[in-house]
């Protein structure tokens, strides 16, 4: 495979002439030599460029389509043992936006487009400057600080349809050319290592129960992961995909370290304080910062009808992140969310991220 090009040589332009240049390189970087130049041609336009050519846009929606169905045959018969849900995790992992706009800048693709947005530019530069400095793990699966940019997803998309075309829509000779492309692949063994992986399989074993919540905050996405009832971890992004990522990691350094006890807890810790009063206390902390209004929600209903239990959750919008808490089960609903409540007064002054919860 080729080495890492230069760093600049991601997302500058070839000079002085970009269209006779871009042919040569990105069949080398391809390792495939097109019979119609024009396809080849199509996939490097991007559509601010403004000469009156085709972009990229049409090969795109193909090779989507193309490149999943590769990916699954090439799954589905290099690992007989695994069930559909792994398989389409493996599949996700080594198609999603995150992994393409690594290839892409892996291999310098970029500087091979035709475009004209500076704003683009910028933000490539940004992304490709971010994944230079990259672990291999995050060179392989993604989930880095910056969200990718979809364009860079895109072209690698659309390079495999202009090859699935170019190849009078050979699918094995397509995916012959982008499984190089692609490499170091998400394999079965290193899907585990991923952190919401790592984390589900660590709580399953241990025979607890884990939860994400997510909600949006302005442009982005925040995610807390609860272990029953207790908050673990916290994440943030522009992107829901790496907010999860971030809220796993976060769960698993602190189940290694200040919270390691909740694997090992056979019962559900109690919280101490006066829970009659929880929830007028709560809404009064929110009245004070501003916030507003907890709200509850029957997270679980079990038993009987005359001996039926509930478990609550609060959630609380702060001022600049969402925070869930969950109660513990009580026999009437009442009951539950002011178990809830008392919870979320433990957190609100103690755990919650980034937040002044302290008077002045």
């Amino acid at each position: 495979m080729n080495s890492r090009p230069n760093a600049k040589r991601l997302y500058h332009q070839l000079d002085p002439n970009p269209t006779a240049l871009m042919s040569a390189e990105a069949e080398r970087i391809l390792g495939y030599s097109f019979r119609n130049p024009r396809l080849l041609q199509e996939a490097l336009t991007h559509s601010s460029f403004s000469d009156g050519s085709v972009s990229y846009q049409r090969l795109e929606f193909v090779g989507d389509a193309a490149l999943n169905l590769a990916v699954t045959n090439y799954l589905y018969s290099s690992h007989p043992d695994l069930g559909p849900g792994h398989l389409s995790a493996l599949r996700s992992a080594n198609i999603s936006t995150e992994k393409l706009a690594r290839v892409a800048v892996r291999h310098g693709i970029y500087a091979l487009v035709r475009r004209n947005s500076p704003k683009l530019d910028r933000q490539v530069e940004e992304f490709a400057n971010m994944v230079m400095q990259e672990s291999e793990e995050n060179q392989t699966q993604g989930g880095g600080a910056k969200k990718a940019p979809k364009v860079l997803a895109d072209i690698v998309e659309a390079l495999s349809a202009a090859i699935y075309q170019d190849c009078n829509f050979d699918l094995d000779v397509m995916w012959k050319v982008l499984k190089v492309l692609l490499e170091p692949l998400v394999t079965a063994d290193t899907l585990g290592e991923q952190p919401v992986t790592t984390l589900y399989e660590l709580c399953q074993k241990n025979g607890k129960d884990v939860k994400f919540y997510t909600w949006p905050k302005g442009n982005k996405t925040i995610v807390n992961v609860l272990i029953g009832s207790e908050l673990v971890g916290y994440g943030s992004s522009h992107q829901k995909t790496i907010a999860r990522l971030k809220a796993a990691k976060d769960a698993l350094e602190k189940l290694s370290g200040e919270k390691s006890n909740l694997l090992i807890q056979s019962q559900p810790k109690e919280v101490v304080g006066d829970e009659e009063a929880a929830k007028q206390k709560l809404n009064e902390f929110c009245m004070k910062k501003h916030w507003p209004p907890p709200v509850y929600k029957v997270e679980e209903e079990k038993g009987p009808a005359h001996s039926r239990t509930f478990i609550c959750s609060v959630h609380v919008e702060t001022t600049n992140d969402n925070f869930v808490a969950l109660g513990e089960s009580r026999s009437k609903v009442k009951d539950a969310e002011k178990s809830a409540a008392l919870k979320m007064l433990s957190l609100v002054g103690n755990e919650l991220p980034n937040e002044d919860v302290c008077e002045s």
